[in-house]
């Protein structure tokens, strides 16, 4: 058995029923133990999003920002190539778990942002650092700080891969074979515009993302909908499909293999975390950055990110292929959203995708450069900051012109590794979670009243 084989079993025990049902779970049991906040108060969220920052507070992002930080690590190839896959090999009931597991997402979500901020601190450079890490250390008992550096390990390696590599070789990949361009000129030339962005720091990659993020997703939004609008009269039987082939088998039809219950759900779900990377832990380390010292704004507006990414952006998406019967045509990835936009808006469809995958891949290094760095710096002191920085930069040209089949495993497994510190992480301080929230909202209550 070689070496690919031995990491294909890891990554599907890793990416197994155990860890996909603890996504799941975790996700369900805040989601109920907040009683449904996250869903009710999503006008807090978008409210607290634009509020101005008061100078005493501390951070070094504004609160839009560090949205923009998290979105630009998780709008990516998951919502154009990843739907794609889901509905591929899970069919279009994929798509339900896909919603699913981003409603509850959206608790994990509050959970992971709120004790980033709670428990986040300054380092030696005076900068203020966070995330799941200096929440397990500051926050758990001493027995339970192996899961911080176990967790510090665990995303510093997958960054290079699913963060890096893996997004370099998609843009890379995209751009020879739609527009001839040589892999390696495409692996330089993003090399140095990342080099330009993360050479500043959090603060310049919050701007940039916060400019780059909105734009590419409300491109490739308007896109999509301009097809769904074409094609309105097909959106009931679409949305009739997706229910009923979440709780059916869906039999083999043309291209499509056909797929069980288990594989809707076990796709659906494993690519809606993916996509949104809720539980994964991720992300609250950009939102650990935020000016505020408010843990529960900041919470509320880091639950947005499924919502926008996952609800909106990959439902778009999801619609567009199965409009017609581009799902049913063999093609899978990245290859089936472009076959879906280009039917929808010939020429014109395609290049939406490739500008998409494009952009979402770039911001999408820039995201996961901040992460990585912070792991690292985790594990071995800010003195590592300048020499990962340069490792990351050197990773992205080799990545583009590689076959990463061998590193793409790698990552899924480290990348699914990581969810692990963080859920029992969750789990652990959920009490304060709850304590904190109700406290604001008790509080918040009695203002309303007094005035």
């Amino acid at each position: 058995m070689n070496i690919e084989n031995i990491l294909n079993q890891i990554s599907s025990h890793v990416w197994g029923p155990i860890t996909l049902s603890l996504l799941l779970g975790v996700g369900i049991y805040l989601m109920f133990l907040l009683k449904g906040f996250p869903l009710l108060k999503i006008n807090i969220g978008l409210q607290s999003l634009f509020k101005k920052s008061d100078n005493k507070n501390d951070g070094d992002i504004s609160p839009f920002e560090s949205l923009m930080t998290a979105l630009s690590g998780t709008v990516g190839t998951g919502n154009i190539a990843g739907v794609a896959t889901a509905i591929f090999l899970g069919g279009p009931g994929a798509i339900f778990w896909m919603w699913v597991t981003a409603l509850f997402g959206m608790a994990t979500k509050y959970g992971e942002a709120f004790l980033a901020v709670h428990y986040r601190e300054k380092n030696p450079s005076g900068n203020i650092v966070g995330g799941p890490m200096y929440y397990i250390k500051n926050g758990l008992d001493k027995k339970y700080h192996f899961l911080a550096y176990l967790f510090a390990f665990f995303g510093m390696v997958a960054a290079f891969g699913i963060g890096n590599s893996v997004q370099s070789n998609s843009v890379a990949q995209v751009l020879k074979i739609e527009l001839g361009l040589s892999t390696i000129i495409s692996g330089l030339v993003l090399a140095l515009l990342v080099t330009l962005v993360i050479i500043g720091g959090i603060s310049s990659i919050g701007k940039a993302a916060s400019k780059l993020v909105p734009t590419m997703s409300l491109l490739y939004v308007f896109g999509g909908l301009y097809i769904i609008f074409a094609n309105l009269d097909e959106i009931p039987e679409i949305f009739n499909m997706i229910i009923s082939s979440a709780f059916s088998p869906v039999a083999a039809s043309g291209g499509f293999a056909g797929a069980s219950i288990w594989m809707a759900i076990r796709f659906g779900v494993s690519r809606g975390v993916f996509s949104n990377e809720a539980g994964l832990g991720s992300s609250p380390i950009a939102h650990a950055a935020s000016k505020t010292n408010n843990p529960v704004m900041q919470g509320t507006i880091s639950m947005l990110e499924p919502l926008i990414d996952t609800l909106l952006i990959c439902t778009i998406t999801s619609f567009v292929i199965l409009i017609g019967d581009n799902w049913l045509s063999g093609v899978n990835g990245a290859a089936l959203t472009s076959l879906a936009f280009n039917s929808g808006m010939p020429i014109v469809g395609k290049y939406i995708v490739i500008l998409g995958l494009v952009l979402f891949a770039f911001s999408t290094i820039i995201g996961w450069s901040y992460y990585g760095e912070k792991c690292a710096e985790f594990l071995f002191g800010n003195k590592i900051i300048k020499t990962y920085r340069l490792l990351w930069i050197l990773i992205i040209p080799i990545g583009a012109t590689t076959d990463l089949n061998l590193i793409w495993l790698i990552a899924d497994i480290m990348n699914g590794l990581m969810a692990i510190p963080n859920l029992i992480a969750l789990l652990l301080l959920s009490p304060i979670i709850y304590k904190t929230t109700n406290s604001y909202l008790i509080k918040k209550n009695d203002a309303r009243q007094s005035r």
